[in-house]
C-alpha cells in the first residue's frame, strides 16, 4: 500500500470520504436492487416458463470417432488435468452440434436474448437416449465452452466419458459466452438457470427433429458449473421437471461464503486465479443487476482498468493483475460487515442454491486439497439438507480424495457415470 505524503493525506480524506458515501448509496441502491434481485430470482423459478421460438438452429461442427474420445480419456484429459483417472472407454462415435436459441433475461425483465450451448449425439442409431446436462466451469476465454469444444478441456472430457458411451450431452455456453455478443453473466443465477433451461428445451427440439427420444435426465456440474448444475436442479424441480440424479464435482452452493472466504478465511493453498472470480463477478452483477459504478467502487483505482479489460475479454496480460487480492480490492471489503452489507455483498448473499427441499438424488463431489473450493464449503448442501428436522438424505457429499480443483473433477467424472449409470 503506497504511504501519502502529509500534503495529500487531507485531499485523500476527502476522496476516501466521497467513495465510501459512494458505497454506501450503491448499498442503498443496492438494497431496493437486492429486494428486486430476490424477487427476480424467485419469480424466474416460480414464472411459467416462456416458450422457446420453434427457428432453433443447429449447426454440425464435428464429428469425433472412437479413436478420437479414446485419446481424450487416456492421453489429453490426463495430461490437461494433471491425473490418470480409469474411464469407461468410448463405444461409439459423437456427431457435435452447436445450438443457438432464443431465451429472456429475467434480471432484466425477461429481455429477448440469443445464446449458444452444445449438442452432443451418440452415432449409435438408437431412437432413445439418456441425457445430460453439463454446466461449465469459469472461462478464461468467451470460446471455452461447450459450443467450442476444441477449446475446453472439461467439455472434451464430458462428451468422451459420456456421449462416448451412449449418452446425449448438452451444454449452454451461458449468457455473454461463446458465439454470443452480450456482455458475461458470471455467477448471475436466474439468467444462469434460464440459458441452461432453454438449452434443455432447444436441445429436445432439434432431437426431436433427429427422431431421437429423450430418457433419463441427469445434471452435471464443475466448479462454477457445479453452483449453476444445483441452481439449474431447485429450477427444474419446481417447474416439476423430473431430474434422475445431479452430480457436481468443487461445486460452491453458497457464492457468499465463496467470495467471503477468501478475503476473511485465506488458506495458504489459494489459487491465484481467484482474483478473477471478484472480477468476472462484480462487473457481471453491474451489468445484469444494473447498478452503474459497482465494479468501480469495489476495484482500487490502480487495478480497475484491467479488470475491466479482462472482463470484457480484450487483451490484457494476466500476469498484470495482482493477486494478492489486497492490491485489487478495496480495503473495506475486507471488513466482514461492510462486505456483506454492500451492493456486491447483498448481490452474492442472494445467490445461493441449496436452501429448499431437494427431491432428487444429489452427489457432491470434494477434493481435501482443492485450492478453490474448500471442504466445508463443498459439504455444506449435504450439512444443511440433513439439518433439517429428521434430516433429508437426497444430499450426499464424497470426497475424492487429497485431490486438487481440476483433479477433483477429472476424478468425479467417471464416478458420476458410474453412478448415473446404476440410477
Amino acid at each position: 500500500m503506497t504511504v501519502l505524503a502529509p500534503q495529500t493525506r487531507s485531499a485523500a480524506t476527502s476522496s476516501r470520504q466521497a467513495w465510501r458515501l459512494l458505497v454506501s448509496l450503491l448499498g442503498l441502491v443496492g438494497a431496493l436492487v437486492l429486494t428486486w434481485a430476490n424477487a427476480g430470482l424467485a419469480a424466474a423459478a416460480d414464472a411459467a416458463p416462456i416458450a422457446v421460438p420453434s427457428g432453433v438452429r443447429s449447426e454440425l461442427i464435428g464429428r469425433w470417432d472412437i479413436d478420437t474420445l479414446n485419446r481424450i480419456l487416456t492421453v489429453d484429459s490426463p495430461k490437461y488435468f494433471g491425473i490418470s483417472v480409469p474411464y469407461t472407454p468410448a463405444r461409439n462415435a459423437v456427431r457435435l452440434y452447436r445450438i443457438t436459441y432464443a431465451s429472456v433475461v429475467p434480471e432484466q425483465n425477461n429481455r429477448p436474448i440469443v445464446a449458444t450451448g452444445l449438442l452432443a449425439v451418440p452415432d449409435t442409431g438408437a431412437s432413445s437416449l439418456p441425457i445430460l446436462s453439463y454446466q461449465h466451469g469459469s472461462a478464461f476465454l468467451k470460446t471455452q465452452v461447450p459450443s467450442f469444444p476444441d477449446q475446453s478441456g472439461e467439455t472434451q472430457l464430458i462428451v468422451a466419458q459420456f456421449a462416448g458411451q451412449g449418452y446425449v450431452v448438452i451444454g449452454a455456453d451461458y449468457f455473454g459466452m461463446g458465439a454470443s455478443t452480450e456482455p458475461e453473466a458470471f455467477g448471475v443465477m436466474a439468467s444462469q438457470q434460464q440459458a441452461s433451461l432453454d438449452m434443455l428445451r432447444a436441445s429436445e427440439a432439434v432431437l426431436a427433429q433427429m427422431q431421437i427420444a429423450t430418457g433419463k435426465l441427469f445434471l452435471g456440474g464443475w466448479s462454477l458449473g457445479g453452483f449453476v448444475t444445483m441452481a439449474f436442479l431447485e429450477r427444474l424441480e419446481k417447474d416439476g421437471v423430473k431430474v434422475s440424479g445431479a452430480a457436481t464435482a468443487s461445486g460452491p452452493a453458497d457464492v457468499f461464503s465463496l467470495l467471503s472466504g477468501f478475503l476473511d478465511f485465506p488458506r495458504k493453498n489459494d489459487a491465484a486465479s481467484t482474483n478473477l472470480l471478484y472480477i468476472l463477478s462484480a462487473f457481471s452483477f453491474e451489468t445484469y443487476y444494473g447498478l452503474p459504478g459497482l465494479a468501480r467502487s469495489f476495484f482500487t483505482d490502480e487495478y480497475y482498468d484491467i479488470a475491466k479489460r479482462a472482463y470484457e475479454r480484450q487483451p490484457y496480460d494476466f500476469n498484470d493483475i495482482p493477486t494478492d487480492l489486497t492490491k485489487l480490492i478495496r480495503p473495506d471489503y475486507f471488513d466482514p460487515d461492510f462486505f456483506a452489507s454492500s451492493a456486491y455483498g447483498r448481490i452474492a448473499f442472494a445467490t445461493q442454491a441449496y436452501r429448499w427441499i431437494i427431491k432428487t438424488p444429489v452427489h457432491n463431489y470434494y477434493g481435501e486439497a482443492d485450492e478453490v473450493v474448500s471442504v466445508g464449503l463443498a459439504r455444506l448442501a449435504m450439512n444443511y439438507q440433513q439439518g433439517i428436522g429428521g434430516g433429508n438424505d437426497k444430499v450426499e457429499a464424497i470426497s475424492t480424495g487429497p485431490t486438487d480443483h481440476r483433479g477433483t473433477f477429472a476424478t468425479a467424472v467417471a464416478l458420476w457415470k458410474n453412478w448415473f449409470d446404476r440410477l
